[in-house]
């Protein structure tokens, strides 16, 4: 899970990447908000936190630049803003959520956690990655022109792949996205719902697109790699 954090405070900036990071995720980080935009502009995150009082482009501005190029990633704006106005403002600016500081970090990664659960703002309507789309309007799914039956966590498991094309995902990732849940189990439906969407996706096909990472968890792909 890919995360910008654009936060001009040193002493926050590195309190919050060391904790995300102890928690797997990964960071790019900004100290001034024409920074936050290049980065943002230019790169796919699955994440962004954004303070608001920011050097050069402030936090509210660069929101508005990130949804005016209908860039639809989830936004949490982490501030010492705390009047009924700032959040107003930010919520009107685009933001997902806001976070007042000082706060407890047990309580930002519960939001990021919930924010990763929400539908995107805006949906890409037809999926694709080598011969393989999905329609998510008629919730059609096709591997070379083949009509391919899915049970609906099968569809959602692969919707949750062709959404994160390249990235390889973890166990836990896909639980939370796919199964809701946002806690460490041991059990091996990841690994078995995998195993059915591999033989309805893959059978007859020459190309593998559905990678094991060993150790990690599933990428999909459409380079043949060594897993």
């Amino acid at each position: 899970m890919r995360v910008l954090l654009v936060e001009d405070e040193p002493g926050i900036a590195q309190f919050i990447i060391q904790g995300l990071r102890e928690a797997g995720y990964v960071i790019d980080m900004a100290d001034n908000g024409q920074t936050g935009w290049d980065y943002a502009s230019e790169l796919k995150y699955d994440l962004m936190i954004l303070d608001v009082l920011l050097p050069v482009i402030d936090g509210f501005q660069l929101l508005e630049k990130i949804r005016s190029r209908k860039i639809v990633t989830p936004v949490l704006l982490l501030t010492a803003c705390d009047t009924v106005e700032d959040r107003v403002r930010g919520l009107d600016c685009g933001a997902d959520d806001y976070l007042v500081k000082p706060f407890a970090f047990t309580e930002l990664l519960a939001r990021l956690r919930a924010l990763q659960r929400r539908p995107p703002l805006q949906l890409n309507t037809l999926l694709q990655v080598a011969d393989l789309t999905m329609d998510i309007t008629t919730r059609e799914v096709r591997r070379g022109g083949r009509l391919i039956d899915l049970t609906p966590i099968e569809f959602k498991l692969l919707e949750y792949f062709l959404r994160h094309p390249s990235q390889v995902l973890s166990r836990t990732q896909i639980l939370e996205q796919v199964w809701d849940l946002d806690f460490y189990t041991d059990s091996n439906v990841v690994d078995v719902y995998v195993g059915y969407l591999r033989r309805k996706i893959e059978r007859d096909f020459d190309q593998t697109l559905l990678h094991t990472i060993r150790g990690v968890g599933y990428c999909l792909r459409t380079e043949e790699k060594n897993d």
